[in-house]
This record gives C-alpha cells, sequence and structure tokens, in this order.
C-alpha cells in the first residue's frame, strides 16, 4: 500500500470515528427510524469513500451532510415510488397480483427509470412523460409545451434513449 492510500484511509478512518455518531443522529431526526438512520450513514460513509478530495477536507460535517442530503433525497423518492406501485397493485384484482420477485424487480426498474428521468432537462422529461404516461399525441405535447414537432419527436426519441442506454447516450440526440 502506498501512502496515499494509507493516509487515505487513515483519513477515512479518523472522518468514520469522528462524525459517525453526529451523522447517524441528524438522520435519525430527519428519518423518524434509527434502522434507516444506519443504513444512510453507512450509505454516506461508502460515498465519502470515492471522493477524490477526502485528504483536503475543511469542513468533514458539512462535506457529509452534502452527501446525506443526496441519500435522504433518493431515499423519499424511493419511497414516493414505492407507495404509488402499492396503490397501483391494490386497485388490481388478487387474481392478477404479481410474485414478490416481480415487484421488486418492477420497483427496482421504476427507481432506475425515475433516477434515469431526473437526469434529463425538464423539457426532454415532461415531453416523454405526456406521451408515456399520459397517451397524449405529438401535436398535443408541442402545444402544451409550446414547442415544434420536430422537437417533441427530438425530446421523445433521446429520454426513451437515455432510459433504455442510460448515459452512453444522454448526448446523442440534441
Amino acid at each position: 500500500m502506498d501512502t496515499g492510500n494509507v493516509s487515505r484511509h487513515s483519513t477515512l478512518h479518523s472522518l468514520y470515528l469522528d462524525h459517525r455518531l453526529w451523522l447517524h443522529g441528524w438522520l435519525r431526526r430527519r428519518l423518524g427510524c434509527s434502522y434507516n438512520a444506519d443504513d444512510l450513514t453507512q450509505d454516506t460513509f461508502v460515498k465519502a469513500m470515492s471522493a477524490r478530495d477526502l485528504l483536503q477536507l475543511d469542513e468533514p460535517r458539512a462535506f457529509l451532510t452534502t452527501i446525506a442530503k443526496r441519500l435522504l433525497f433518493n431515499h423519499y423518492r424511493r419511497q414516493d415510488i414505492e407507495r404509488a406501485y402499492l396503490q397501483t397493485l391494490a386497485s388490481l384484482p388478487e387474481a392478477h397480483l404479481p410474485s414478490e420477485e416481480t415487484r421488486a424487480i418492477a420497483l427496482e426498474t421504476l427507481m432506475e427509470l425515475a433516477q434515469a428521468l431526473e437526469d434529463l432537462p425538464a423539457p426532454v422529461r415532461q415531453a416523454f412523460l405526456y406521451a408515456q404516461l399520459d397517451g397524449l399525441p405529438y401535436a398535443e405535447i408541442a402545444r402544451r409545451l409550446d414547442i415544434s414537432l420536430a422537437t417533441v419527436k427530438r425530446h421523445i426519441v433521446r429520454a426513451a434513449q437515455h432510459c433504455y442506454f442510460g448515459e452512453l447516450s444522454a448526448g446523442v440526440v440534441e
């Protein structure tokens, strides 16, 4: 192990020992649940491990808070998506309910799609959602967003490529 890695490991170890209890308390107050706070505390330090400038931290709590806030946002978004999915399932006849495995796969897929859509500019995301969720024709989407029909088509293609291929296609169709 070279001295850079030793120093980085030592810094992360100190960061964890010095701030874990504080971060856990901060998260527990926001979540109202010690178990979820445990998970997000650990996730925060896992994310911190990949930070490039870990050795130059002037404000470690601000750094950890920034990471934890992003994780909290994702946690709440997941809860919202899960709640909406469960409400949809509740409206299905019992004979059509998917298995637990299918439910888990569907929920994970919904989370991945939500994240992919979140990465897109608002007009691209909105055009895609109008088409996919509301079933609006492209002409109506163009009218609602006050853009051309060609732009609607480009937006929907861009969003579909982004959802399908991920970041590889984020800039392919402009």
